[in-house]
């Protein structure tokens, strides 16, 4: 059984500063030990992570693997209120299966239909417009600006905001938030993930009761709604919002940033885009998907039986894994030279890489892709087009990323 003979997996810390910035190298010597590896993890458990594209596709359309999260999973956490109230939140529909996940999902979608997606493509313009001002005036004023916070940050937190009708005074508190829930407590001070799930469970609590008393015309007032009438429970709306901030703007805010990196690094590719159509731009936002998958993994699950996935990799029931969807990404027999950033391959029919698995696969096939997408399309090209003289003001190489292995992206972009 692969990961229980000689070849034993290096201890893999997610809170290591450098394999946040580049883990690349240790997904490659992972997979060259089997599809999927048992491998010891720094908070002293283990975990199968899956790194193989083929592997990866399977394990997550494949129902013997549960996204109910495993009893014990990580350590021993003492109840306490923020412990309750992380329970609480974490009752969303990536933690579930059918049929539960099943109605979760279709309450959501119903909501979240394409027709009403796209009609915030004119919102979506005018905020970028007004954002792409403010930097060029502030490059103009500072000389140097953080990309992330003065751009690729804002543009979805303000479009998932309207989504949940969240007031604008409220959002820097919920991203701070969200960034300590979705990073390893082991990269921050002591107490402050507590701090931020009981903060989350405070505020969502509030909003809920807000939009009851004085709905709006947002997403999630409709979803408060549709609750009183035999939809979500409050548990359940708690966690859905809480899903709908955390994916709405981490996974959006991620592929900006690591779209606006890969071209101020590969100014080749950046000419080839500002000069070509919205195929060329489209082209970047896949390639990028592909290439920085800004989810670097999924949600955890667990096997419900013993499953064979074939390469010698055996998982027991009961045992927890990880599918790699950055590994999985940039897995060699599927994509040729994958660790090179090349748009041009999606230009052609000739070229057409397999499709990535940047947003899932399967059941709990991301939701939110299609709005991700239309930020991007809409944002990047309106950025490189006004400011065709952006250049990156610090090493990439010693850029910080997030720590942990759910999503992954620059934390900080400065550019002149």
């Amino acid at each position: 059984m692969i990961g229980e003979d000689e070849r034993v997996p290096e201890l893999l810390d997610p809170a290591d500063p450098a394999f946040a910035r580049d883990p690349y190298p240790y997904y490659a010597r992972l997979r060259a030990q089997g599809p999927a590896v048992r491998v010891p993890l720094a908070n002293g458990t283990h975990a199968w992570l899956v790194t193989g594209y083929e592997q990866a596709r399977a394990v997550l359309a494949d129902p013997r693997f549960s996204n109910v999260p495993p009893a014990a999973a990580g350590r021993p956490k003492p109840d306490s209120p923020a412990q309750r109230a992380r329970g609480c939140l974490a009752r969303h529909m990536l933690n579930s299966d059918a049929p539960d996940h099943v109605r979760l999902r279709r309450l959501t979608t119903a909501a979240f239909t394409p027709r009403r997606v796209d009609a915030l493509r004119p919102r979506i313009e005018r905020l970028t417009d007004a954002l792409v001002s403010e930097v060029a005036g502030r490059l103009a004023r500072e000389g140097v600006v953080d990309l992330v916070d003065a751009f690729a940050f804002p543009l979805p937190v303000l479009v998932i905001g309207e989504v949940l009708g969240v007031p604008e005074a409220d959002r820097a508190d919920l991203r701070e938030w969200t960034y300590r829930v979705g990073s390893p407590a082991d990269a921050l001070a002591r107490g402050a993930v507590d701090e931020a799930w009981a903060g989350l469970h405070s505020y969502f609590s509030a909003l809920i009761e807000t939009k009851r008393r004085t709905p709006g015309d947002d997403l999630f007032s409709a979803l408060v709604h549709d609750a009183r009438e035999g939809g979500l429970d409050d548990g359940e709306l708690l966690a859905m919002a809480f899903l709908l901030l955390f994916a709405g703007y981490e996974t959006t805010m991620n592929l900006l940033a690591s779209a606006s990196l890969l071209l101020l690094t590969h100014p080749a590719e950046a000419a080839a885009a500002r000069g070509g159509d919205e195929a060329r731009w489209n082209a970047v936002i896949e390639e990028t998907l592909r290439h920085a998958s800004p989810l670097e993994g999924t949600t955890w699950r667990r096997t419900t039986e013993r499953v064979d996935l074939g390469g010698g990799a055996v998982i027991p029931a009961e045992d927890s894994v990880l599918v790699v969807l950055a590994a999985a990404n940039r897995d060699p027999g599927r994509f040729p030279a994958p660790d090179a950033f090349r748009p041009a391959r999606y230009l052609t029919d000739a070229e057409r890489p397999a499709p990535h698995l940047a947003f899932g696969h399967g059941p709990h096939f991301c939701l939110g892709s299609r709005l991700a997408r239309i930020e991007a399309a809409v944002a990047l090209p309106r950025l490189f087009d006004a400011l065709p003289d952006l250049t990156l003001a610090a090493d990439p190489t010693e850029l910080p990323y997030r720590p942990g292995l759910l999503v992954r992206g620059p934390r900080r972009l400065p550019v002149r």
